[in-house]
């Protein structure tokens, strides 16, 4: 039995019999303040049990303490000399249960100096020493004793077994901590070589070597992933997780969903829902990495498990007193799960299928990653599925509003009805029509337009008729099956978007507006706003790629490789290359030339990044520069970024290095003049 319960169930014995000892001492006649006393007693137990504000060997003493001064009070009455053995065995074998041999010893004395009283003859009433008095009182003994010594052993072997437990929870524990410690190093030094893969792959698809270049960064891409789904699960396991917060445009979010879907070979056979709130603030602040980590495990776990159908992802807020709840939802009309499964989950690796022959892939740790980063950015998660019905998970995280504009929002000029040409006999999987069908809903909704559903042409003519329609959205399919009459349609002052395959055409001279799969809010929103005159209507992230002209850099790494893979990407932005192959000869290069900016690798023989970083920041004083060193390094456990900084970097980049973070860091570091 646990702690509590033993406490709690030597109370109650201790209550049963204070109120046994009330009944007799009213029978007896014995001294009459003695129940008001116990009666305190009993209600000071339970009261100190059931707050716990004492710690717990001062409560063993308390409830010992009581016990005995009952025993005291029984034990001394004249008429009690042959009751002294059983409440003694009572004492002894209920107070066992606390583990405590200083209280037996204690009973033990206690029984026979009581016993030694009556013998003596106090306080009164001579005891007859018949030879069956004599018997009995032996008996008695040896009977006290017993319980003595098997109370004794009890607490012993209890003792023991907790020891040994203690002992095998932390040998437990120890080799959970080296594993992980194993595997958070395997996954840090496992960077540098990914790093020099996907820069190596890229140089190579630069150079014209086509899908064998773009196959090997492919593989470069998913180990770097599974690579950092080993840091992150190591980091949940261990709860040493650390909240980077920074400003981040809400609409990124499903800009990473649309593009890791569309990059993927796994979803060629599914469609992707994408139904983003349209009154989710446009500006939002909160540890934007770990969500785009959190979509992609969604997204991928939902493609694993998915043959046939699609997949529905939701975007929505909730307002709350101190900013939103960022709601993120994803149904898939998959394989779904058992609740065993389900609660199988949040123990970490779980795999639908565990063969070596299994046709899911994945090292089983995505969605235990999610309720980690969930669970520490104060959030949860709720997962509904069930067996060949689907799986829906949505995840809640509390997020800061920077800007509360909505995300999405139709100009004030627009004055028309739109109608969604969708024909739903084309669905093999049922739930795809629902999909679309709350998607659009839930998009009209939010921006306040007219949206009206149109099955066949006839209804798209009869509305046409009947309402002002400006403009017709559709799908691929529902375009070749009337490719004449949406042509036509398209040269009237109706705008017409077809929601397309990538790589499907059509004439030059077409009016028709195409949106490359998979359809979502924002290209919508665009050609509402635009019509015709929409340009780039995918690229609502991408923005123009930065220039560094003219910046002159020095990169240090003691890889000779990774300088490669940085020179050739840095190169791009039109930068002035110098690399060092170590701290001692960054510092003499720097003293040497001038330079704008530093990249400093931190694992380095001899003298480390940080060490070297502070010599340089030193010789930049004295020479009267200023000098911005960013680190570059695989070291990117939780708190990694903040280290760096605190310790005197000016901007962090992880290995692998990715070209969004590093226009991010160069943007925010580089003077105006430079940018």
């Amino acid at each position: 039995m646990s702690q509590k319960t033993n406490e709690k169930l030597v109370i109650l014995v201790a209550t049963l019999a204070s109120a046994g000892l009330i009944v007799q001492n009213i029978l007896m006649g014995w001294d009459f303040w003695v129940p008001l006393v116990v009666l305190v007693g009993i209600v000071s137990l339970w009261a100190i049990h059931l707050s716990e504000r004492i710690d717990y060997d001062i409560r063993k003493m308390f409830y010992f303490g009581y016990a005995a001064l009952l025993v005291l009070y029984h034990g001394v009455q004249k008429t009690s000399f042959f009751d002294i053995m059983g409440t003694a065995c009572l004492v002894l074998v209920t107070y066992s249960l606390l583990n405590t041999i200083y209280m037996m010893n204690l009973a033990l004395l206690e029984y026979f100096v009581l016993l030694f009283v009556h013998i003596i003859d106090l306080p009164g009433g001579k005891i007859e020493f018949s030879e069956l008095n004599i018997t009995r009182v032996f008996l008695h003994i040896v009977i006290v004793l017993l319980v003595y010594f098997i109370s004794i052993k009890s607490i012993g072997d209890r003792l023991e077994t907790e020891d040994e437990m203690k002992r095998k929870e932390e040998r437990i524990e120890m080799n959970d901590s080296s594993m992980e410690d194993f595997l958070a190093n395997i996954s840090h030094e496992l960077r540098t070589p990914v790093n020099v893969v996907n820069g190596m792959s890229d140089l190579l698809m630069k150079k014209g070597m086509g899908k064998e270049a773009e196959s090997i960064k492919t593989a470069g891409i998913r180990l770097a992933n599974q690579i950092e789904d080993i840091q992150d699960y190591t980091e949940c396991k261990r709860e040493t997780l650390f909240i980077e917060e920074d400003n981040y445009m809400s609409t990124s979010l499903i800009n990473d969903v649309v593009t890791s879907f569309r990059e993927s070979e796994r979803t060629r056979d599914l469609e992707l829902v994408v139904d983003m709130d349209a009154k989710v603030p446009t500006m939002l602040r909160g540890d934007v990495k770990k969500l785009h980590k959190m979509f992609r495990h969604l997204l991928e776990n939902a493609e694993k498990f998915t043959r046939t159908g699609g997949i529905y992802v939701r975007l929505y807020s909730v307002n709350t007193e101190s900013g939103i709840n960022l709601c993120i939802e994803v149904t898939d009309t998959g394989i779904g799960m058992d609740e065993m499964a389900v609660q199988s989950i949040t123990e970490g690796m779980y795999q639908a299928n565990k063969k070596r022959n299994r046709s899911s892939g994945g090292i089983g740790l995505g969605l235990f990653i999610v309720y980690g980063f969930a669970h520490w950015m104060g959030g949860f998660v709720r997962i509904e599925s069930m067996k060949k019905n689907g799986t829906t998970v949505r995840v809640t995280i509390p997020q800061k509003v920077v800007n509360d504009k909505p995300c999405l929002a139709l100009e004030k000029t627009f004055d028309g009805a739109v109608l969604f040409h969708v024909k739903p006999s084309k669905y093999k999987v049922p739930r795809l029509r629902d999909f679309y069908r709350n998607m659009a809903a839930n998009l009209a909704a939010g921006i306040r337009v007219p949206l009206y559903s149109a099955e066949t042409v006839y209804e798209v003519e009869r509305l046409k008729e009947k309402l002002n329609v400006t403009h017709v959205f559709m799908g691929q399919e529902e375009y070749e099956e009337n490719r004449g009459y949406f042509e036509e349609l398209a040269k009237e002052d109706i705008v017409v978007a077809v929601s397309a395959e990538p790589g499907f055409s059509i004439s030059e001279n077409s009016r028709i507006i195409l949106m490359p799969k998979p359809l979502y809010a924002y290209p919508v929103i665009k050609i509402l706003n635009e019509g015709r005159d929409a340009k780039n209507i995918d690229d609502h992230d991408r923005g123009e790629k930065p220039v560094f002209k003219g910046v002159h850099a020095l990169i240090v790494d003691d890889e000779p490789m990774n300088l490669i893979v940085a020179s050739s990407l840095f190169k791009e932005y039109e930068m002035i290359i110098e690399t060092a192959e170590s701290g001692k000869e960054a510092i003499r290069k720097y003293r040497e030339n001038d330079y704008d900016v530093i990249f400093m690798d931190h694992m380095m023989p001899e003298m480390d990044g940080v060490e070297a970083m502070k010599l340089i920041k030193t010789a930049a004083a004295n020479l009267d520069r200023s000098t911005i060193v960013i680190a570059l390094t695989a070291n990117v456990v939780s708190g990694a970024k903040e280290m760096f900084i605190r310790e005197g970097f000016d901007g962090f980049i992880a290995k692998p290095i990715n070209t969004t973070d590093f226009e991010r860091v160069m943007q925010r570091v580089l003077p105006g003049s430079r940018r």
